[in-house]
C-alpha cells in the first residue's frame, strides 16, 4: 500500500528542552540546568541512520525541528544533523527545513547559524502582541524583543511564520481584531492561531481548577474570535488553508501539509510520533517521552523507538479523513473509499451539503466556512 505518496515524506525531530515551562503548555518539554549537546548529536545521528536503513531510497520533502525550544540547539548541532540528512536521503529540489524558535535575544543571536546550516523557514512562538499578556502567558520575551527577533529572522530566512494565542484573559473581540491586523502588517507570510485551552496537568489547569484565571472569554466570544480571524486575515490576503493556519499563497507549511494530507513522516526524539508505511503496511511509531529514557534507549538498544503499532485499513481511513478535512481543500473521496473499503454516509453528506456546511467538487469533499466551525460534529455524521 503506497497511499502515503499522496502526502509525501517528511522528518520530524523533537528537541525536548525549554528555558522555562509555559503555564499553558502540555507539550513534551523539560527544563534542564545543563545539556551536553554532543551526547544529543550522537543520539540523533544514530536514530537518523536507523531510520534511513528502512527508508533511504525515498525522496525527503521536509525536515522540521520542533519542541520544546529548538532555538536552544547549538547551530553546530543543527548543522551536523542536516549534514547527515543530506547524506542519508535523496532530497526534494524544494526541500523545506523548518525550525521553531522563541523570539528572545538569546535565541535570535543563533539565527544566522541556523540559516548557514540550511534552515530556510523559521516558526516563532510570539503568542501575544502586548507585554501584559506575554507576562500572563509566562513568556520570557517582551513585545520589543519579538519585533527585533522577527526583523532578524526576515534578514536570514526566506519564510517566517509566527504563532499567536487568542481567547486570552480579558481579551475582547476588538483587541483580537487589532492584534490580527498588527500581525499581518509585520510582513509575515504565515500565521498559526490557536485558541487558549486549559489542559489538565499544566499550571493553568491547576490554577483554573482552583478558581483562578479570571476573565477568560466564554465559548460564544471565542467562536466570534475565530470568525473574526477568518474575516480579517482573508481580507488581507492570508486565507485559512487549515483550521488554525493562515498563509499567503505559496507560503503554506509543507511539512504540516504532509500530516494533513496523510503522508509518511519519521518522528525522532523524545516523545516524537510518526507514521511509516513499510511492506504495504502502515505503522504508528512513538518514542519514550523522558529525555534520559530516550537517550538510554538509543544507547543501549540502538533504537529510540517503542514497539510499533500496525494500523488497520479502517484506522488509516479514519485518520485520513480526520486530518484532511481540517484543510480548506478537504479530502479526496476516492482515496478515502480505497482505504476504507466503504463509502461515507451519503445521506449525511447530502443533508450537510444542503445546510451549506459541506461542499463537493472535483471528487473532493470539504467543509465550507460555517462548516469548519463544527468540523468534529460533521465527521461524526459522515464517517461510518
Amino acid at each position: 500500500m503506497e497511499d502515503w505518496r499522496h502526502g509525501g515524506f517528511g522528518l520530524y525531530l523533537h528537541w525536548p528542552f525549554c528555558a522555562s515551562k509555559c503555564p499553558y503548555c502540555d507539550f513534551n518539554s523539560h527544563v534542564a540546568a545543563s545539556i551536553d549537546q554532543s551526547v544529543w548529536r550522537e543520539a540523533y545521528i544514530s536514530e537518523l541512520r536507523r531510520a534511513a536503513a528502512e527508508t533511504g531510497g525515498r525522496v525527503l520533502n521536509t525536515v522540521f525541528f520542533g519542541g520544546g525550544t529548538p532555538s536552544l540547539m547549538d547551530a553546530d548541532l543543527v548543522d551536523a544533523i542536516l549534514t547527515e540528512v543530506r547524506a542519508l536521503w535523496p532530497l526534494a529540489n524544494d526541500l523545506e527545513i523548518s525550525l521553531e524558535a522563541n523570539p528572545n535575544s538569546v535565541d535570535s543571536s543563533r539565527f544566522r547559524g541556523y540559516a548557514e546550516a540550511g534552515v530556510n523557514r523559521l516558526s516563532m512562538g510570539v503568542q501575544a502582541l502586548n507585554d501584559e499578556d506575554l507576562r500572563r502567558l509566562g513568556r520570557l520575551h517582551s513585545l520589543a524583543e519579538a519585533r527585533r527577533a522577527f526583523d532578524i529572522a526576515r534578514d536570514h530566512f526566506g519564510r517566517v511564520s509566527f504563532d499567536l494565542i487568542y481567547a486570552r484573559q480579558d481579551q475582547t473581540l476588538e483587541d483580537w481584531r487589532r492584534e490580527l491586523a498588527e500581525a499581518a502588517a509585520m510582513a509575515v507570510d504565515h500565521l498559526s492561531l490557536y485558541q487558549l485551552t486549559i489542559e489538565d496537568g499544566t499550571a493553568f489547569g491547576a490554577r483554573h481548577a482552583a478558581g483562578g484565571l479570571k476573565g477568560l472569554p466564554d465559548d460564544d466570544v471565542s467562536a466570534d474570535m475565530y470568525q473574526v480571524t477568518q474575516e480579517v486575515l482573508g481580507g488581507l490576503g492570508m486565507p485559512g488553508y487549515e483550521v488554525s493556519n493562515h498563509a499567503r499563497v505559496g507560503a503554506e507549511s509543507r511539512h504540516n501539509l504532509i500530516y494533513w494530507r496523510y503522508g509518511d513522516y519519521l518522528g525522532i526524539g523524545p516523545g516524537a510520533h510518526g507514521r511509516l508505511t513499510l511492506g504495504g503496511r502502515r505503522y504508528a511509531t512513538e518514542a519514550p517521552r523522558a529525555p534520559q529514557m530516550w537517550l538510554d534507549s538509543v544507547g543501549k538498544r540502538g533504537s529510540g523507538e517503542m514497539p510499533r503499532t500496525e494500523l488497520s485499513a479502517s484506522e488509516c481511513a479514519d485518520e485520513y479523513i480526520m486530518m484532511s478535512m481540517r484543510l480548506s481543500e478537504g479530502a479526496e473521496v476516492a482515496r478515502y473509499e480505497a482505504l476504507a473499503g466503504r463509502t461515507l454516509r451519503q445521506d449525511a453528506v447530502a443533508r450537510l451539503a444542503d445546510l451549506g456546511l459541506l461542499a463537493l467538487a472535483d471528487g473532493r469533499i470539504a467543509t465550507t466556512a460555517p462548516g469548519r466551525i463544527v468540523l468534529n460534529a460533521i465527521l461524526r455524521d459522515i464517517v461510518p
